[in-house]
């Protein structure tokens, strides 16, 4: 009942769009995080292996 109040506009509060959305986005925050920390491990590792003497 609380959640079709709020999904009605009668109670404040995210309704279930909202939630669905916000899910989505801290799903997809959690992928480019990840995705950055590997961009990050290779370009480090990249680096080492130019300085390195061959």
């Amino acid at each position: 009942m609380t959640q079709a109040d709020r999904d009605a506009g009668i109670k404040p509060g995210a309704d279930r769009e909202e939630v669905a959305e916000l899910r989505e986005a801290k799903r997809r925050i959690r992928l480019l995080e990840q995705e950055n920390e590997v961009l990050r491990r290779a370009a480090a590792y990249l680096s080492q292996a130019n300085i390195s003497p061959k």
